[in-house]
């Protein structure tokens, strides 16, 4: 098994991102992580269907967050967090693949290894296993335990893929796809892309000038109208399926 769960988004300012999401995205805060504050960061978390988006924001100067707003010149997509049933197994590769774990999680019932960007390429990649319920609406350590009162579907259905820009794609995905142990294919416009159980990861040319990274985020629309409008209407750049929130292009599918 090996899903997407979690989008990272990191911002200088954390209430602008979330008023943001939940007034355009129709979505709704389930918790504020306080696992976060030793890194030197405030978060929220707001579930997409069975999925979730997490914004974070740093508290204080010097933080990894902090740096990589300065790298990438603004807001925009942090890490991608994928959930998977064999983490002991994944941790064991990484050495093989000469990637370190940049930090190594363990809160009892989950566990999980976030990736050192510059060994995975693209942006913070981390896989983690959570005791229990398997399910796609399964618990989730990072959501806190009431996350599903919090499930707002009438706008944003799910959260169905990401998007990962680069100079060379094509390595991006093939790195990836060696990390993930899964297979890279081509998509429908010819671009590389690795399959999940629940979503897509597609590899991307830049085509907004900033550095490699994760770009956009897939989502499925119940309501696409009503999204643009409110994008519009709070001064968000939205352009036929797509809206800009916290640097990050919201794709409507």
């Amino acid at each position: 098994m090996l899903r997407l769960r979690q989008i990272c988004l990191v911002a200088h300012e954390l209430a602008p991102a979330v008023e943001d999401l939940t007034e355009v995205l129709g979505l709704a805060t389930c918790h504020h992580d306080p696992a976060v504050g030793k890194y030197g960061l405030e978060n929220a978390l707001l579930p997409v269907g069975t999925n979730f988006l997490e914004v974070v924001a740093p508290t204080e100067g010097g933080t990894a967050g902090g740096r990589y707003l300065d790298r990438r010149g603004g807001d925009g997509g942090y890490m991608v967090i994928l959930q998977c049933d064999n983490v002991e197994e994944r941790r064991a590769r990484m050495g093989a693949l000469d990637v370190r774990i940049a930090n190594a999680l363990n809160y009892g019932d989950f566990t999980g290894l976030q990736l050192h960007p510059r060994d995975t390429g693209g942006c913070m990649l981390e896989t983690d296993t959570m005791d229990g319920d398997q399910a796609a609406d399964g618990p989730w350590h990072p959501a806190g335990g009431n996350w599903k009162s919090a499930v707002r579907l009438e706008r944003t259905a799910a959260m169905v893929g990401a998007e990962l820009q680069s100079p060379d794609p094509g390595a991006l995905a093939a790195r990836w796809g060696e990390i993930l142990h899964h297979p890279v294919t081509a998509g429908a416009a010819g671009g590389p892309e690795i399959v999940l159980d629940n979503a897509t990861l597609r590899f991307v040319e830049i085509v907004d000038g900033r550095p490699e990274g994760l770009g956009g985020v897939y989502i499925r629309a119940a309501d696409g109208a009503g999204i643009l409008a409110a994008a519009e209407a709070r001064g968000l750049a939205a352009t036929g399926d797509c809206v800009m929130i916290c640097g990050t292009r919201f794709r409507l599918v």
